[in-house]
């Protein structure tokens, strides 16, 4: 017999502004233990020393998070010019230098190779998989290890300052996938100059925003108390990119046991992914097909 888990069936979503030197589990450990929750994970991974947004995901709600991850999100960063380390950011050793600094103008233009569909290779010091093993781990160890390109899409990248000849400031709108260490790595390359990453800030992601999230040590200090659950936000923001489908009580019956059911109004197309929702609340996620959705994804609120 399976082991009941403990704590409470809480759902929603805890906008967190992450601190410098939390990984992101740590986050979603403490969120879990302070809120008591049976159940927790995370929207998109941020490195130990960034900061930003960390939308922390509970209870039901975690079965939205893959809308989370694949939504536009934002960053603000510090490149450090003159300057490749081996982790692509702060944390690592300097491997090489360079007397060269490119002008605002020459920084611009280079600027204009990153945006649209491109590839990125992502830091050998980066959770990805090589052959079942984390790519950080093995680079660690001393493997020299190679890593493929993989496709990104960058909305927008612009330069918002030139602090001095060694720092430029940018920020980025990306999708899924996009590692902000690469862009500094690659634009220090395309400028011979070297880079890599100083300051890093997640200032959006999808509908969540920075401004709005919660620090730690107000978890920390509400922990146990109850008085969290008022900065928690619904479910239902983690579907906000996809149509909503309303329906009826006997078809959100039928939805929520895994059948198709009629919905009663809809932006959606033949084949769209779209929820369905009952006075406004989740009732599932699914595949618009000729009036009914067909579910993937049901919630238990």
């Amino acid at each position: 017999m399976a082991r009941k888990r403990k704590g409470r069936d809480i759902s929603g979503w805890l906008v967190v502004d992450k601190p410098a030197g939390w990984s992101s589990n740590a986050v979603v450990n403490k969120v879990r233990w302070a809120m008591q929750a049976k159940k927790a994970g995370h929207a998109g991974t941020l490195d130990p020393e960034a900061t930003g947004v960390l939308a922390v995901a509970l209870g039901e709600a975690t079965k939205t998070v893959p809308y989370i991850t694949d939504a536009l999100k934002a960053y603000r960063f510090t490149v450090r010019l003159g300057q490749a380390t081996n982790t692509d950011d702060t944390e690592g050793e300097v491997t090489r230098t360079s007397e060269n600094r490119p002008s605002d103008e020459e920084i611009q233009a280079a600027l204009t190779q990153f945006t649209g569909d491109i590839m990125q290779v992502p830091p050998k010091f980066s959770a990805v998989k090589i052959d079942g093993q984390r790519a950080y781990k093995l680079a660690r160890d001393g493997e020299d290890i190679e890593l493929s390109a993989r496709p990104l899409w960058v909305e927008e990248l612009v330069m918002i300052s030139r602090p001095d000849d060694n720092h430029a400031e940018l920020e980025m709108t990306c999708g899924k996938g996009g590692y902000v260490r690469a862009i500094a790595r690659d634009l220090g390359e395309v400028l011979g100059c070297f880079g890599h990453v100083e300051t890093l800030r997640r200032i959006w992601s999808g509908p969540f925003d920075a401004e709005d999230g919660v620090s730690m040590e107000l978890v920390e200090k509400l922990a146990g108390t109850g008085d969290l659950d008022q900065y928690l936000r619904p479910l239902e923001e983690g579907l906000t990119d996809l149509p909503e489908l309303r329906c009826t009580d006997d078809a959100a019956t039928r939805l929520r046991h895994g059948n198709p059911g009629m919905v009663l109004t809809s932006d959606a197309e033949y084949g769209d992914e779209a929820w369905a929702s009952l006075d406004g609340k989740a009732v599932a996620v699914g595949t618009y097909k000729a009036g009914e959705l067909h579910p993937s994804r049901v919630f238990n609120t």
